[in-house]
């Protein structure tokens, strides 16, 4: 079969496709045009250069493998000025975790420290009480007749958690929040130039933000993760500023990692359940079930649609060359509704056996995976049974985004 990238027409099929996407019915079901593009080949040529990956093997294959590498500062910096890569906010982010390579990437990494299965068992009891409050709130708000389960619960529960495990001050939630939604803008795969304004913005609030708070912490430390890495980065780095730096960055990406895409799982779960009414009645009689609905939601409907990688060399991919620093960009959401992985992907059955890249791979598997997951079950686990007659009001709306998924209200009442 030939592949995509040697066809002529390649390169307008894309951008038809790519058109269709930014529209409200591609942004609410994008899954019919991955398969047009999926059926293709594994591997296609991106309008803009590049290439689209929608195959999970190959997919997999690139996140597993050290020979990818993310577009990181001195990637960025070779695409020139002008381009997107060079938008401050775009060139702040290549200074955090995610977008590092090793030698650096392993050490930041393990100086995260992060969630091991005692913090999360500290945390287990602060998410079951933040959402058991939370699941008040949406219960009197019920008995008027509908509630947004998205604004009332999916968009609190995360910042709530996070900003109590970095201490931050509950009034500033609402903000941090904001200012999330405008900064994800800049991971974009196709961000406008309005977009990236509003992400260059929020970037800036954001670094005075957090430096703010590490100023705050060096003055009188407590037993909190920000005051912990400084006295790990004073250990490692002899220069306080660049020791505060790295620190300022670890607390940035914290709350980039734990807010948008945390949401976006505990909304898009609701969501999936409440339109499979019988697997959403299974879960009330048999709530054992809520960590196996979970994870078929990260694979039905992943938070993150779209991974970028780097290739370190040329090489090849789904029988397509690729050159050294080209970029490749993996369609996850397609990937996961690939039929040569998964028997009828289309099919959102809870009793599959998990198998999905969610949280990429390799050495960048998302250190936060452990505390979203126990987010979204422990909220699944009170929804099914305090609200077993839980039912949807209307189709949900999407905000205009490729990569990053985000639902902008889910209204719901009980039947």
């Amino acid at each position: 079969m030939e592949t995509i990238a040697t066809q002529p027409t390649d390169r307008r099929f894309a951008v038809s496709l790519f058109s269709r996407l930014r529209t409200p019915k591609g942004q609410a079901n994008p899954f019919p045009i991955y398969a047009e593009l999926r059926s293709r080949g594994a591997v296609a040529t991106a309008p803009w250069g590049g290439h689209l990956v929608t195959g999970f093997d190959a997919c997999d294959q690139v996140v597993r493998s050290r020979d990818w590498l993310e577009p990181d500062a001195r990637w960025r910096e070779q695409q020139g000025d002008g381009t997107r890569w060079m938008a401050p906010s775009s060139r702040e982010m290549s200074r955090t975790l995610p977008a590092l390579n090793p030698p650096e990437h392993s050490w930041v990494r393990r100086s995260a420290g992060m969630f091991d299965r005692s913090s999360l068992d500290e945390m287990r009891g602060i998410i079951e009480r933040f959402t058991t409050k939370l699941l008040d709130n949406l219960a009197e708000r019920l008995h008027d007749g509908e509630a947004d389960l998205n604004n009332l619960v999916a968009e609190e529960l995360p910042v709530a958690v996070i900003g109590h495990w970095l201490g931050l001050p509950t009034a500033d939630h609402p903000r941090l929040r904001e200012l999330t939604h405008d900064q994800v803008f800049t991971q974009e795969l196709l961000p406008s130039a309005s977009q990236l304004a509003l992400s260059d913005a929020a970037t800036t609030e954001l670094r005075g933000y957090f430096t703010g708070l590490v100023r705050e912490r060096r003055a009188r430390p407590g037993d909190d993760p920000v005051s912990r890495w400084i006295t790990l980065w004073d250990g490692m780095e002899s220069d306080r500023d660049k020791a505060d730096e790295a620190v300022y960055f670890l607390a940035l990406f914290v709350l980039l990692a734990a807010l948008e895409t945390t949401t976006t799982l505990l909304s898009t779960t609701a969501l999936l359940l409440l339109e499979h009414p019988r697997q959403w009645d299974r879960l009330t009689v048999q709530p054992d079930l809520v960590s196996a609905a979970v994870e078929e939601s990260l694979r039905y409907d992943p938070p993150t649609h779209v991974i970028s990688r780097v290739s370190s060399r040329d090489c090849e991919l789904g029988g397509v060359e690729i050159r050294k620093d080209e970029m490749v960009h993996l369609l996850i959401g397609a990937a996961h509704r690939d039929p040569a992985k998964h028997e009828d992907p289309e099919l959102f059955n809870m009793h599959r056996k998990p198998a999905h890249l969610a949280f990429s791979g390799g050495i960048h598997y998302c250190l936060g995976a452990p505390l979203a997951r126990l987010e979204a079950q422990t909220l699944l686990h009170q929804l099914v049974t305090r609200f077993p007659q839980l039912t949807l009001v209307r189709r949900p709306t999407w905000a205009p985004r490729v990569a990053f998924r985000r639902l902008l209200n889910l209204d719901v009442t009980l039947a």
